[in-house]
């Protein structure tokens, strides 16, 4: 037995020292001397003690070659995942469960398009040449380095990252931020399927009257309920971040404690492993940057220096239209187009499926853009559903947009650099040393014909979904040095000061509202303390609005005294989501039940599932709870017609039953940090056991849905997993912008097992800001490690 156990022994640690070795040989090199080809001069990269790399270089080219290097250290395993997914090969490597989500991607055009568009690129512009050298530090990073275990894990074989991959990748983020795959169906479906009574309870603005020409049949609306659903679907299981709002503010130095301009910004995307920004510190004579990149993508899309800051937001414009077209009877392939049949554009592809044979796709494409329900394959119903989309329609040269941005040190130099981005829509709110602040909605915003609601299908075969041309930049809604002194962009619907309607799928107005409030009390001087509590606000008038009109009903539905005092709890809370309140518990459960009992019935379950995942769903309720005549109130299940109370009565018993059964019999128990939860999911971690080696959390989650803070679940049952929220907090204060804070949800390491994998995490859920190190004497003093890239022969 004893020679049993020490031979036992000898593989346990034998396994363990292989383990260990193995682990270490894929952690990223942050000290030291490496050799790197194309290199002109030396370039230094300091890591301080949260992985973040500072890079010194002699020269531009030198510069982004060594970030390529350095973020593909951290990286690279998420730029395969990024660019697969955008171009459509997950398959390859994921397997024939993942066919269906690279049909969708092919069939959305992202590929085609990003490969056309590399093709007619300017070789000599300065954005196009540091993209060149990035990606160039990229694929020597590769070709020199053990791949991560997660290419180990799924068998990926190394090949050269390219331009098309980034301009894909792009592409990928713009279709992330189009809400109208989730919408429009279900719109569509409650006008034609319901009747108009029923569009009452959402906030349509003008025009609900139908403009599809022809009915859809029922293998059609099970064609795009079934899109919105892989639409979703996609993004969740690929683990991979999905953008979905964000907060903003600048504030003028009339209203700031140092009297100078002060940032702040926080943009809202899913949750995902590893987090989305990649922070560094960027520096070669006459430049220096502190940004926070995205994968493949050379330029900052967040960043500060000594001079000036910048912060973006989602417009929410709707740059999306889905388009329903009129066939030849006597041939399929024709579509009624501007008085005459023309024929669809079509094209042939493969998906490699792993361990399966190859899938060949048919792609069609109508005037108004691809035919998505070929994502459906021979399942697709009789009626071709075009996309027409702004990011496949414009010039849209985002990539110098940004080049130009990350150096924009005036007020004029930041607006020529807003009014390149075309797609997706961004608010870029910007703050600069010399006392200037700023906003700019940039989107290339199309014009249509009067009358014409995009929140609907639209006809094709009719001039509705025509876009005669486009808005100047002049029409999208800015401001510069506003009078009241500050500027708050948080996804609410703006103005254009031309007063031209620019629809879209706005969020709530309630967190700007919020925001707004609190930034414009009198006599409060702004800095990097009283900025840090507004972004953890967990507080909006949401829930009280919603309640208001609710309350008599709830107190005639409460069973008992205690009963009673949780309505009462409900009555006197004011919105905030803290770890240990139950109002924010039983209001969340509360909203879910109000829904189902009210819509369920009409929509059946896909179409409700549908709008769950909506917008829109949050400012109807609001309106439905106000209006005790909505015909939604009426269950169709049942003989007689039921009314506002009947429906409240059923959500808050379900409300209980349900609460009971998922957190215990005893309300005090119900407490917020118990039901709702953030876990950090990477790709692979939705394999059991996998998620034990990849994922992080769960963490008790403060915060919730549409709250600054905004920590944000899906409407539904309790227990709530956060899927969405500040993918970093930053604020600058550009009287001390060496200074400035910040924080990484996870760390600044994608790499498993490396010790900023995950270092940030705990400090984030719980409210803390770090030091973004600028200053020579604070990176010096802050330095972990310095790795030397030296001109290779």
């Amino acid at each position: 037995m004893k020679r049993t156990l020490t031979v036992l022994a000898v593989i346990v640690a034998a396994a363990a020292a292989g383990a260990a070795w193995y682990s270490e040989g894929k952690k990223p090199l942050r000290d030291g001397e490496l050799a790197l080809a194309h290199l002109k001069e030396p370039v230094t990269v300091r890591y301080d003690e949260r992985g973040v790399p500072h890079i010194q270089a002699g020269n531009e080219a030198d510069l982004y070659r060594a970030l390529g290097f350095v973020h593909a250290q951290d990286r690279l395993f998420q730029m395969e995942m990024l660019r697969r997914l955008a171009r459509g090969e997950l398959a390859e490597v994921l397997g024939a469960r993942l066919v269906d989500t690279d049909r969708l991607f092919r069939t959305l055009g992202i590929r085609a398009h990003a490969d056309e568009y590399a093709r007619r690129m300017d070789r000599n512009s300065p954005a196009y040449q540091a993209l060149v050298a990035y990606l160039d530090g990229i694929n020597q990073y590769q070709d020199s380095r053990p791949a991560p275990v997660e290419f180990d894990l799924l068998g990926i074989d190394k090949r050269p990252f390219t331009v098309e991959d980034t301009l894909s990748v792009a592409g990928y983020m713009a279709y992330s931020f189009a809400a109208a795959f989730r919408t429009e169906p279900v719109m569509t479906y409650v006008r034609d399927e319901l009747g108009t009574d029923y569009l009452k309870a959402f906030d349509l603005d003008w025009h609900p009257e139908g403009v599809v020409g022809q009915p859809l049949a029922s293998a059609d609306w099970q064609d795009l309920n079934h899109l919105a659903r892989l639409s979703q679907q996609a993004l969740v299981e690929a683990g991979l971040p999905q953008y979905e709002g964000s907060n903003a503010w600048a504030v003028s130095g009339s209203r700031t404690a140092s009297g100078k301009p002060l940032l702040a910004g926080d943009p809202h995307i899913r949750f995902a492993v590893p987090a989305v920004w990649y922070e560094a510190q960027l520096s070669y004579p006459g430049f220096e940057l502190y940004g926070h990149h995205q994968a493949l993508n050379p330029v900052a899309s967040l960043g500060h220096n000594r001079q000036f800051a910048w912060s973006l937001t989602m417009f929410q414009n709707d740059d999306l239209d889905l388009i329903a077209e009129k066939t030849n009877p006597d041939n399929p392939q024709q579509v009624w187009y501007q008085g005459r049949w023309v024929d669809l554009e079509s094209r042939e592809e493969s998906i490699q499926v792993k361990d399966g044979e190859p899938v060949s796709l048919t792609l069609r494409r109508s005037p108004h853009g691809p035919i998505i329900n070929d994502a459906l394959g021979a399942a697709a119903g009789k009626t071709p559903i075009a996309m027409w989309w702004a990011f496949l329609e414009t010039e849209n040269p985002i990539l110098d947009a940004f080049y130009e941005l990350n150096r924009a040190d005036s007020l004029d130099k930041a607006r020529t650099a807003a009014s390149k981005i075309h797609a997706p829509g961004l608010n870029l709110v910007w703050a600069n040393a010399d006392g200037d602040i700023g906003w700019w909605a940039a989107a290339k915003l199309p014009q249509r014909p009067d009358g014409v609601n995009p929140v609907f299908i639209l006809d094709g075969s009719s001039g509705e979904s025509d876009k005669p041309g486009y808005l100047p930049f002049s029409a999208n809604p800015q401001e510069e040095n506003p009078e009241r002194g500050y500027i708050v962009s948080a996804n609410y619907q703006p103005l254009s000061p031309t007063g031209v309607a620019i629809p879209g799928y706005y969020n709530l107005p309630d967190r700007g509202r919020r925001l707004d409030q609190r930034l414009a009390e009198p006599g409060i001087k702004w800095d990097l303390q009283n900025s840090q509590a507004l972004q953890l606000d967990t507080a909006t008038g949401y829930g009280p609005r919603l309640l208001a009109p609710l309350l008599a009903d709830l107190r005639a539905a409460a069973a008992d005294d205690g009963e009673n005092a949780l309505v009462e709890q409900l009555a006197n809370w004011q919105g905030d989501h803290p770890l240990d309140s139950q109002a924010a518990t039983l209001f969340n459960q509360f909203v879910y039940e109000l829904a189902r009992t009210a819509m369920r019935d009409e929509l059946g379950d896909n179409f409700f599932g549908s709008l769950l995942q909506t917008r829109v769903l949050d400012t109807a309720l609001p309106r439905l709870a106000a209006d005790a005549d909505s015909p939604w109130w009426d269950n169709r299940g049942t003989p007689h017609k039921e009314s506002r109370a009947d429906g409240v009565k059923a959500a808050w018993q379900a409300s209980l039953a349900h609460l009971k059964k998922t957190l215990g019999d005893d309300p005090a128990a119900w407490n917020w940090g118990k039901a709702h939860t953030l876990t950090h999911s990477h790709p692979l971690g939705q394999q059991k056991p996998l998620d034990l080696l990849f994922n992080v959390g769960p963490f008790p989650a403060p915060g919730g849905h549409e709250v600054p803070n905004n920590l944000s679940h899906r409407v539904g049952p309790a227990p709530w997993d956060v899927f969405y929220g500040p993918s970093t907090r930053r604020l600058v204060d550009l009287a001390d912008a060496e200074h400035a804070l910040g924080i990484n949800p996870l760390g600044q390491s994608g790499v498993p097992f490396d010790r900023h994998y995950k270092d940030q995490a705990e400090a984030y859920i719980r409210g803390e800001y770090l030091p973004m190190h600028f200053s020579e004497e604070d990176v010096k003093a802050n330095s972990q490690g310095t790795l030397k890239l030296v001109p290779a022969g």
